[in-house]
């Protein structure tokens, strides 16, 4: 791994509104008797140096959640849940090191190899961010970009970014040295959108 693990923070974006599942904070849903933000930070914690939750809602929640794995909770400096990009800025900001790892909160299953091959691959092509592509069933690319390695020098260009309205991450990556890196299980980064998906997941 060309970044050592010591500069890196983990990002587990957990702010949004969960609209497609009612309303409820998505990170807390639980899934085997876990909230669903704890799966995430357990596959994180080993990859990284320190770990943040950006969280809009039940901070003190998150933060007990947190508390094992040293990870401390952060909001929005926006108003009216934005998106992931605004959950992004208050991670980067708040960071202690020179990259960040970002995950959403809804994906138990991601890689324990996320960070050294984001890593890896930012470094051979010296960009400035590095994100996740896999292939769906049909054989067609699909990409994740809230899964990223991104440099936190990045902060001010995002902030300005969103200052000027822009919510939509690829555009934002477009503005960008970024670099694709193809993951081949699918599943590892399936996101739970619906309390019936997360059913299904539980039965499964």
């Amino acid at each position: 791994m060309t970044v050592p693990t010591a500069n890196l923070t983990g990002l587990v974006l957990a702010g949004g509104r969960g609209m497609r599942m009612g309303g409820v904070d998505k990170g807390l849903q639980l899934l085997q008797g876990e909230p669903l933000a704890g799966h995430v930070l357990k596959r994180l914690a080993p990859q990284t140096g320190s770990l943040l939750i950006s969280a809009n809602r039940n901070a003190d929640i998150y933060a007990a959640l947190g508390a094992p794995f040293g990870a401390v909770v952060v909001a929005d400096t926006l108003a009216g849940f934005p998106g992931p990009l605004a959950g992004l800025l208050a991670g980067l900001r708040a960071a202690g090191t020179e990259f960040v790892l970002s995950a959403p909160c809804d994906s138990p299953g991601l890689p324990a190899d996320l960070a050294i091959r984001l890593a890896q691959a930012l470094d051979t092509h010296e960009t400035d961010i590095a994100t996740v592509t896999t292939l769906d069933a049909q054989g067609q690319p699909s990409i994740h970009p809230v899964f990223a390695l991104l440099r936190t020098s990045l902060a001010d260009d995002l902030a300005a970014f969103l200052d000027a309205g822009e919510r939509k991450v690829r555009a934002w990556y477009a503005r960008h040295r970024t670099v694709e890196v193809a993951f081949a299980d699918e599943r590892a980064f399936y996101n739970i959108n619906s309390l019936q998906e997360l059913a299904d997941l539980e039965r499964h």
